[in-house]
């Protein structure tokens, strides 16, 4: 299936999850809110997506994704501490929407590298001749990232603390 290995199925399906979660939770409460059940399911799919990442080496060793698994783990722990300690201060509510909708954006890069590699089958966007392209769409995926969390960080200024 798409030259997926049984964990890398599991991986892609729990990925799934999490961006449909997080996008709901971005439409619904404008943040990822870990005290509810839609930011739970978020950030426990993505903490998973992330672990099972670590495991998938059907490219040889330690690659990018590896990286990008890591640093999810790392953004998700800062989230969750901002989430759960004052440690931040009148920050933390700044540091835990900046934490966990960057996870979003790592999610989307990894996603989007995976996708336009693959699909369609036989026929990929983005192939070793045309991979020229892919930067722009990195980066039209960060400045979305960044116009949306400009919004996000706003709209938090803007609205009661939900604490």
């Amino acid at each position: 299936m798409l030259g997926l290995t049984t964990l890398g199925a599991i991986h892609t399906a729990i990925s799934l999850v999490a961006l449909v979660s997080g996008v709901w939770a971005f439409a619904r409460d404008k943040e990822i809110v870990p005290a509810n059940r839609l930011g739970q399911l978020y950030l426990a799919a993505t903490v998973l997506t992330a672990a099972t990442a670590l495991g998938i080496y059907q490219h040889g060793g330690f690659r990018i994704g590896h990286l990008f698994a890591v640093l999810t783990l790392m953004i998700v722990a800062i989230g969750a501490l901002a989430s759960a300690t004052t440690v931040f201060r009148r920050a933390s509510r700044y540091v835990q929407a900046v934490c966990f909708s960057s996870t979003m954006l790592l999610h989307m890069i990894t996603g989007t590298a995976e996708t336009v590699t693959r699909l369609p089958p036989g026929a990929p966007l983005i192939t070793a001749g045309n991979a020229f392209l892919f930067p722009y769409i990195l980066w039209t995926l960060v400045l979305l990232f960044l116009v949306a969390l400009g919004f996000q960080l706003r709209w938090l200024h803007m609205s009661p603390r939900r604490r």
